[in-house]
C-alpha cells in the first residue's frame, strides 16, 4: 500500500509467501522499488526486474522463487543465505539453472559472485537453518558434501530412522538436536530407543546441539569419517 501498489516483495519476505519456514514476523519487507525513503521496516532495491520474474501470491506482487533465490543469495551473508536459499528450495523447489540464467541476465550485479559460489550447496533437505550451518560446517572443514534426509533401513528392510544428513558410503551421519528433542517426552523416548539400533547397523552418527563448539563437532565427524575408510583429497 505505501509502494501505491508499484513495489514488487523480493528478499526474505517473499520466500515467506512461497510457503519457507523460520521466517520471524518483524523481518523487514524488502521491495523492487525507487524510493529513496521508505519507512521503518521496509528496504527498497531500486534494481532491474522482468516480467517472467514476478508473480502474485495471495494477490500480491512478489518475485518468482529463481529471482527470489537471486536476490537472497546476493545480499545475505554466506551462512544466512544458504539457509534462507535451503528454506525456500524446501518449500517452493527452484531450478539452480533459472537462477544462473539471471546471474547471467544480470550480469555485473551485486553480489553476483557470492551468489554463484553458494548455489551449489543448496539443498532442500534441510528441514532447519541449525542444520543448514551443520551442513556448511562440514563442508568448509574439508568434508565431503554430505546428504540430507537419510532413510536406514535394518537388514530385513524395515525402516528404523531418517537422519538429518550424512555420508551413506561411509556409515556417518550427523543430527541436530533441536528443543523438540529436550521438550517433547514422545520424542525424547523414541530417539533414545532408536540410538542403539543404529549402532548396530554400524551407523556412527554425530548428534549436535547449538551449545557444541564447532570444532569439536568437526573432528568427531572427521574421526569417525576417516575410521570408516575416507581419506582426505
Amino acid at each position: 500500500m505505501w509502494s501505491k501498489r508499484n513495489g514488487i516483495i523480493t528478499g526474505v519476505a517473499a520466500s515467506a509467501l512461497h510457503g519457507a519456514e523460520w521466517v520471524d514476523d518483524d523481518v523487514p519487507v524488502e521491495l523492487l522499488w525507487n524510493s529513496t525513503h521508505p519507512p521503518e521496516g521496509i528496504v527498497v532495491r531500486n534494481e532491474r526486474i522482468g516480467e517472467d520474474e514476478q508473480m502474485r501470491v495471495a494477490g500480491l506482487p512478489v518475485t518468482t522463487p529463481a529471482r527470489t533465490a537471486f536476490d537472497l543469495g546476493r545480499y545475505l551473508r554466506r551462512g544466512q543465505a544458504l539457509a534462507r536459499l535451503d528454506a525456500l528450495m524446501r518449500a517452493a523447489p527452484f531450478s539452480i539453472e533459472d537462477v544462473m540464467l539471471l546471474t547471467k541476465r544480470y550480469k555485473g550485479a551485486r553480489g553476483v559472485a557470492k551468489l554463484k559460489a553458494i548455489l551449489p550447496l543448496v539443498d532442500g533437505g534441510a528441514a532447519s537453518p541449525q542444520e543448514s550451518r551443520l551442513r556448511l560446517l562440514f563442508i568448509d572443514a574439508g568434508l565431503p558434501k554430505p546428504t540430507t534426509q537419510i532413510a536406514i533401513y535394518d537388514e530385513w528392510g524395515n525402516y528404523v530412522r531418517t537422519i538429518d544428513m550424512g555420508w551413506e558410503d561411509f556409515k556417518v551421519g550427523a543430527e541436530y538436536d533441536g528443543d523438540q528433542h529436550r521438550t517433547n517426552r514422545a520424542q525424547y523416548v523414541k530417539d533414545m530407543r532408536v540410538w542403539p539400533e543404529l549402532a548396530r547397523l554400524r551407523w556412527h552418527v554425530v548428534r549436535a546441539i547449538k551449545e557444541d563448539r564447532d570444532d569439536d563437532l568437526v573432528r568427531q565427524a572427521w574421526d569417525a569419517m576417516v575410521s570408516r575408510g575416507w581419506r582426505p583429497k
